[in-house]
This record gives C-alpha cells, structure tokens and sequence, in this order.
C-alpha cells in the first residue's frame, strides 16, 4: 500500500512487510508495508499542523463531525463487524457489537462536545473573577491492542478529536486491515467537510511504531491499551519526557458468587464472561470465586452450560466461541494447562487443541475449567485463553481477599441478593478495581462509564463520565476588572 490521502498516514515501500492472517482459516489476507521512520516523522509534522486549524474549530463543529463519523459507521457496520470477526477471530455478534460501541461513542462525544465544562471560583481579592477552562493536548497517539481492533481506538479518538486534538493510530500489527477499513470509512466525512490531512492518521508496524509514539515529545498523550509488559515500557518512556500517558491494561477479573445468588442469572453471566473473545478480554472472568455451601451446585450447572457451547467458525452465527488469535495464542494456553496441573490444580473440563478440516487454522482451543487449591502463581497471572478458575470461600471477607489478591485489578463482579454483601463489596473495604458490578458480569461495560482499572492495569480511564479530561489541560484563569492591583500576601508596592 502506497500513496496519501486525507486522514491516512504515509506509506513507504520497503522490504519488510507485515502478513495479515485470519485465525479464522489461516488463510492470507493481507500483506502490508509497515511505517518507516521517515514516514512516520513526515506523519506527525503533518498532524502538528493539521492541529493549529482543528483546535479553533468550536467543539460542537468538532462534534458535528464525529456524528457524521457515527453515521458512517452506522452505514458499514455489517460489512466492519464480519472484518472484525474474520481477522481478529470474536464471533460475528460481537464483531457487531464492537463496530456498535464505536457508534455510541460517537453519540456520546457529539453531547459530550456541547459540555466540556470548567469551573468558577470567588475570588479573595474585589473587582476579580476567576475560572478554569480546558484547552486540547495537541497530538494523541493511540495505540490499540488486537482484542477489540477498532473500539478501543474509537473511544480515545472520538473524545480526542471534539476536545481538539488530532490523533495518530498505531493499531496490533496482528489485526491491520480493520484499522485501515476504519480510516477508509471516515474518510469521507473528512473530505466533504474540508478537514485538514493529519487529524486523523494512521501508522502501522510492530513494537518500534509503538516505541516511536512513546518516546517522541511532540506527541502530548500516548493511550496504550495492551499487557502490563508494555504498559511499563511505554509508561517509562513517556515519563523520562514528562509527557502524559493513559494506560489500560491486563485484567484478572473474579466473580463472588455468595450463597444468596440468584444462579439462574449467574450462570449465564460467568460462561460469556470465562469465554466471550475466547477468552481474550481484558475484562473476560479468570476467577470464580464460590462459597463452599453452593460449590458443587454451581460446579455441576457450569459443567452443563460448557457442554453446550458451539467452538467454530466465528462467522457463523450460531458459534459462540471463535479462535485464538494466533498459534504463539495457542501456546500460551498450553503452558498454562501445564501449569495448572503443576500447581495442584484439577481439570474439571480439560483444556485442548481442536483439530479437524473446520479447525485447520490451529488456533482452536477448548475453553477449560480448572479447580484449584488456592490462587497459586498461574492463577494470578493473566493468560488470555478461555480458562476459568475456581476457588472456595467461607466468608465474605475471605472472598473479597481473593478478589483483591492479584496485582491486576481492572473489573469484578458479585452475583448477590443480600444487600449487605452487596454494599460490602462496593464499599472502600470491597473490590479494589476500576470497575465493581453487582448481579452482572466483568465484561460489557457501556462507554457511559470511565473505563479502566488500578494496579497493574494502568489506573487510566476512557470512554465516558469526565474521561475527556485526560485529553485536556487545564487553565486556571484570573481577571481583574479594577481600578487597583491588590497584591497578594498584602504586600504593597508603591510606585
């Protein structure tokens, strides 16, 4: 791929070029040339000066923009949902359901664009006022884990561009082709409305793209959505420039079922969260944490719910669970299994490998559920696979202990109708995590709500309530309307 256009990064031509696969069938879809780093330089100049005009743009004309984005979106949402689901491997209807979170993120960013609110202060000194307002950063770069190709990215870049900024996209080098279907979909909207090139941009390429974004001072924010690993590394880099960085990252999300749950609805709930993505949410159910008078009950209707899952071709939409992304996927399934059983841990349904001419990618897996001990080094470490593990309690503190005794803590959850075991939970002596649910599961937050986690998970938050504020700074304000300089601390200087 070669050329410019409006709202696309260069391209340059090189030797090196990045293989696009669907772990769908294995099959080639695409091979791309990745961004070098003259292009890249050329990439952010442009998006510096495409800056200069987009932030004198009133933001509800930034709005306006972002909800003829929507509309788009809205028209292609088909044809991007199928995209999504054949190179990242989610089923269908959640290939949907991504493409329908960016187009509520648009609806959210067009009112959010009427409301970027500062406040008003009183003054201790006559004839004053003072206020704050919030200005844009400048250039954004986002970069975008391969589990959600195009949502992700849309919550940073639809909040970045009404608050003013413009934005560089560095999507998975192992899901490209959706991240170059979105910038053909906007594309439109930015030539009709006569956007200057570099609001929105694109760059491709592995861990040095990334590298490039963090460790480059013209880029005011990094957004990086990834493990705990690269978050690290990206945090460092960002900081040793005193830039600002927003992080999410891994997840080792627990569900409490205590024995006041109603499992009619639990039961449900724990098996698309342990297995939605084939297990490859940041917020997918890890852990599940029972009390020992319900164990056997719970264990025996999970048991029964996993016999009814349908494993295939994520495209068919009768299939709730698709591949892993990629064979390196696959591995790190295996050796967890391993692991598991090292640990003293039992296999409740045994974790394995499908095979058969409707596998032939490889990367099939068999969501597992393992029984354990005690939450020993594998369960606290996040493997991005369909394995769920479950542990006992006797009180509700204990289980919150549980809950709490991972270093990630993005999303948990507690299926309860005891309102005391409730408001424990959600109490400052509850869950530790960004995101704390009552009768609903870890996955599925709605973009009205910051999203995001502490510990190891980052401590960023995107999508909704004040998350626009990350890509703002603040300016305090004072005006004095008159006719006297009081100076401060009462000091007085006559001249």
């Amino acid at each position: 791929m070669s050329g410019t256009s409006t709202g696309v990064a260069f391209w340059h031509s090189t030797d090196r070029l990045i293989d696009s696969y669907s772990p769908v069938d294995g099959k080639l879809m695409a091979q791309i040339h990745p961004t070098t780093e003259d292009d890249y330089n050329k990439v952010v100049e442009t998006a510096r000066e495409a800056f200069l005009e987009w932030r004198t743009i009133p933001a509800p004309k930034r709005g306006e923009i972002v909800r003829q984005m929507g509309d788009q979106f809205r028209q292609y949402k088909k044809e991007l949902g199928a995209l999504v689901s054949y190179e990242m491997g989610k089923s269908l209807q959640e290939g949907l359901g991504e493409v329908q979170e960016i187009i509520d993120i648009c609806d959210f960013a067009v009112g959010l664009s009427r409301q970027l609110y500062g406040l008003s202060m009183h003054s201790e000194r006559p004839a004053h006022r003072m206020y704050e307002q919030w200005h844009p950063l400048g250039v954004v770069g986002i970069i975008s884990a391969f589990n959600f190709p195009v949502a992700v990215w849309s919550w940073n870049a639809m909040i970045a561009w009404v608050c003013g900024n413009v934005c560089i996209w560095k999507p998975s080098e192992k899901t490209p082709m959706t991240a170059l279907a979105c910038q053909q979909i906007i594309k439109e909207v930015l030539e009709q409305n006569e956007i200057p090139e570099g609001v929105s941009c694109l760059i491709t390429g592995g861990r040095e793209a990334g590298e490039w974004l963090a460790t480059d001072e013209r880029v005011a924010l990094v957004s990086a959505t990834g493990s705990t690993r690269m978050g690290k590394a990206v945090a460092q880099a960002v900081s040793s420039r005193l830039g600002r960085y927003l992080l999410e990252l891994g997840g080792n999300n627990a569900i409490i079922v205590t024995p006041h749950a109603d499992l009619n609805v639990a039961i449900p709930a724990i098996v698309f969260g342990a297995v939605g993505t084939a297990g490859q949410r940041c917020t997918t159910t890890r852990r599940l944490i029972i009390h020992d008078s319900i164990y056997d009950d719970v264990k025996t209707r999970l048991v029964r719910a996993y016999g009814q899952l349908r494993i295939g071709n994520p495209l068919d939409e009768k299939v709730h669970v698709g591949p892993l992304i990629d064979k390196e996927a696959v591995q790190g399934y295996q050796k967890a299994i391993f692991q598991i059983k090292e640990q003293g841990g039992r296999m409740l349904i045994d974790g394995d490998v499908l095979s058969g001419s409707e596998f032939e990618s490889g990367c099939y897996v068999q969501p597992c559920i393992a029984e354990m001990p005690e939450q020993t080094a594998i369960v606290q470490h996040e493997t991005f696979a369909p394995i769920l593990y479950l542990l006992k309690y006797s009180t509700i503190e204990e289980a919150i202990a549980l809950q709490n005794g991972v270093p990630q803590g993005l999303s948990s959850a507690i299926f309860t109708l005891n309102l005391r075991e409730a408001e424990q939970f959600l109490s400052v002596a509850g869950s530790d995590c960004g995101i704390a649910n009552v009768n609903i599961g870890t996955s599925g937050a709605e973009i009205g709500g910051a999203f995001g986690g502490e510990k190891e998970t980052g401590g960023g938050r995107e999508s909704g309530s004040d998350a626009w504020k990350a890509y703002m700074r603040r300016q305090t304000n004072t005006i004095n309307y008159g006719t006297h300089l009081p100076l401060a601390q009462g000091i007085k200087f006559e001249l």
